[in-house]
């Protein structure tokens, strides 16, 4: 089985700052791209960034110069250092990623549990 834990949520003033983590556990062949979704109450959940194995790194507009996207091959894991919080970035975030179990041919798309980000005015 393959598994997404993700850690580091929590309540911060406007202006701050928190890093999310995630961990990616399991038989695990290979990861493509891993990245972090969110979503607000009542809104649908919408993407925050990606990264490539390769390191190619897409971000959402309303996060672009505040938030950093990376990741660590080697312990499967996948960060999001964001800064500037504003209380619109208040959210369940989510990590997300493509792996490949071992033995399997085709990879498909896992997601964490969630944890809670809310960023008071």
């Amino acid at each position: 089985q393959v598994q997404l834990v993700e850690s580091g949520g929590g309540l911060v003033q406007a202006g701050g700052s928190l890093r999310l983590s995630c961990a990616a556990s399991g038989r695990i062949g290979s990861i493509n791209t891993m990245g972090w979704y969110r979503q607000a109450p009542g809104k649908q959940r919408e993407l925050v960034a990606t990264i490539t194995s390769g390191g190619s790194i897409n971000y959402a507009d309303s996060v672009k110069g505040r938030f950093t996207i990376s990741r660590d091959n080697a312990e499967n894991a996948v960060y999001v250092q964001m800064n500037s919080l504003k209380p619109e970035d208040t959210a369940v975030y989510y990590c997300n990623a493509d792996i490949r179990r071992s033995g399997v041919p085709a990879p498909r798309p896992y997601w964490g549990q969630g944890t809670q980000v809310t960023v008071s005015s």
